[in-house]
């Protein structure tokens, strides 16, 4: 089978979650004998064409004002505005996938992320009778922010300036044969104001393998070592986190916190919070990270569709303080969790920390996942579920 995956970046261009696990089902789609090739966004104002393990990769120019993606400067608010309405129907990037369907000629076109390409590319591929399947991994299509989420908290209806810029994604989701989400929270937040009626529907996970990180034992201390592992920005929580370990007692824990962010973001974080038992790793190896940790914080305030370090700290055997947000819960059971909180309720999260630190025995001990929580991020289990759905044999939406 022809597969054309599109998403709006892919490696070695990584910003989030999304073009992890992109790139992941590509090669693992490529690997089992599937002809993949890809199309994504690029800085560099050409088109370029090669290979990434297996897989071809067509990167294309962003058509649009500027790049958004990595800026330290915010642009206006009315560059924004000019940028989005150029993002709701982009011809010219839907003039240049038309080339590469014509050059590939796929038997079916998967899209994702459409930041900066825009929902026009379906119309191309439903004019050459090309099936389309549609992942959702953020909430573009009907947040002009991607994230439901503004001025700390999460939109529990849309503002009337989303529900107006993106009347013609909900029109276009009818061109779309098949939508598959990772998270049921997300498919559903799509369903309700009217996307993709009466069209099949499915939750898939992300592949992760997350074989090599159970193994390795944690840190060799009495205390007990939280960590958080991510981008540092306020949609991630980790203001919440500092928040809450001001009220911890003076000994019997650490918190390790990886990740990056900006500059000035985090210089700030870091001035406001004088605690020595506050590590700053910076970037960190996934592997390293949970080999030093014993419970990880699952912090995020924005509904977030199933933050990977989730999954990955399950797979790493660590216990979890977890928040409700978005797709959390779904998954949240499976770990050795030690309670849930409301997003931004820093107060309930020390609440968990201290009963951590309490029984730091039953905490600090790995628990291996369990197999029947692997076998639902395996690339086996998510390839063949995405096939089906490539080739139309789709059973009764499930979340297996």
């Amino acid at each position: 089978m022809r597969v054309l995956i599109v998403n709006t970046l892919y490696p070695p261009e990584i910003i989030g979650g999304a073009e992890v696990s992109v790139s992941l089902l590509a090669e693992a789609l490529s690997q089992r004998g599937q002809h993949v090739s890809v199309v994504c966004l690029q800085k560099e104002q050409t088109r370029s064409v090669g290979d990434l393990n297996g897989v071809r990769v067509y990167r294309l120019p962003l058509d649009n004002d500027y790049w958004p993606f990595g800026r330290d400067e915010k642009p206006s608010s009315m560059q924004r505005l000019k940028w989005h309405l150029q993002d709701t129907w982009n011809r010219k990037a839907a003039e240049r996938f038309a080339e590469i369907l014509d050059i590939e000629k796929p038997d079916v076109v998967h899209t994702n992320n459409l930041t900066g390409f825009s929902v026009s590319l379906w119309s191309e591929a439903k004019r050459r009778n090309i099936r389309i399947v549609h992942t959702l991994r953020d909430y573009s299509l009907i947040c002009k922010r991607s994230t439901l989420f503004r001025e700390g908290a999460t939109c529990l209806r849309r503002c009337a300036a989303c529900a107006t810029m993106t009347t013609p994604y909900r029109r276009a989701s009818r061109m779309v044969d098949a939508v598959t989400s990772n998270s049921q929270f997300v498919l559903d937040r799509h369903l309700k104001p009217g996307y993709f009626t009466e069209i099949p529907g499915r939750v898939i996970f992300n592949i992760a393998d997350t074989t090599n990180l159970g193994a390795t034992p944690g840190p060799a201390t009495e205390d007990v070592v939280f960590g958080f592992i991510g981008r540092l920005e306020p949609e991630k929580g980790i203001d919440v986190v500092l928040k809450a370990v001001e009220s911890l007692p003076d000994a019997g824990w650490q918190l390790k916190i990886a990740g990056r962010g900006l500059e000035a973001y985090v210089r700030e974080l870091k001035a406001t919070t004088r605690n020595d038992r506050v590590q700053w790793l910076g970037f960190t190896k996934s592997a390293d990270f949970y080999a030093g940790v014993d419970v990880c914080l699952i912090s995020s305030v924005w509904p977030e569709p199933l933050p990977r370090t989730l999954i990955e700290g399950i797979g790493a055997g660590k216990a979890t303080i977890c928040s409700t947000a978005g797709g959390i819960p779904e998954i949240s059971e499976f770990s050795n969790l030690i309670g849930k909180y409301e997003p931004n309720d820093h107060r309930r999260l020390a609440e968990l920390m201290q009963k951590a630190t309490r029984e730091p025995a039953r905490w600090k001990k790995n628990a291996p996942a369990r197999s029947d929580f692997a076998e639902k991020f395996t690339p086996e289990t998510i390839t063949r579920q995405y096939l089906e759905m490539y080739t139309g044999q789709i059973g009764t939406p499930s979340q297996e």
